[in-house]
């Protein structure tokens, strides 16, 4: 299997995850300070996932989907780093998917409504690690690799990628 680089977006702060099956091969987060200015804010942490590209080569970019809440300007940071990855992603010929925070909730816990901390819990639990990573924006992109281990359109084998499009479709709101 090859390696998987998910992402949890977010202009102040981006989460990043990279999987080679269950193993994390990196992890950790990327800041930019809120008084800057929003191109260079955008080039940095782009810069910064571009060089995460380069190094692992993923075969797959997994990003969490947007969700439009009433925060306009969180919703925007959001969407201009996935703007800015899935380019990357363009350029370099790497398949994109998205998938949805119930979705991704579910993957790892079985449960499409839990709460941070299970999720949380659950990534370090599954991936064997010491402690749960942190901040949240880190867990949250390890749950994005699990899921698009499990979920992957685009990353399975013929058989999975059935199994994954029925599963969609009995359940329309998961993709």
């Amino acid at each position: 299997m090859s390696a998987i680089l998910a992402v949890d977006p977010g202009l102040t702060r981006c989460g990043y995850a990279v999987l080679d099956g269950d193993k994390p091969l990196d992890f950790g987060h990327f800041t930019s300070a809120a008084g800057d200015d929003p191109a260079h804010r955008v080039g940095q942490i782009a810069a910064s996932l571009n060089a995460l590209v380069e190094e692992h080569k993923p075969a797959l970019i997994a990003l969490e989907r947007v969700f439009a809440n009433s925060n306009l300007k969180s919703v925007m940071g959001v969407a201009q780093i996935s703007g800015a990855l899935m380019a990357t992603a363009f350029a370099k010929e790497i398949p994109v998917e998205f998938f949805t925070p119930s979705e991704v909730k579910a993957a790892v816990t079985g449960n499409g409504r839990a709460d941070k901390q299970q999720v949380a819990f659950m990534v370090a639990k599954q991936l064997g690690l010491p402690e749960i990573p942190g901040p949240a924006d880190v867990a949250d992109a390890l749950a994005v690799a699990l899921c698009a281990q499990r979920r992957s359109q685009s990353f399975s084998t013929p058989a999975r990628q059935k199994w994954v499009a029925a599963q969609k479709k009995a359940k329309p709101r998961i993709g």
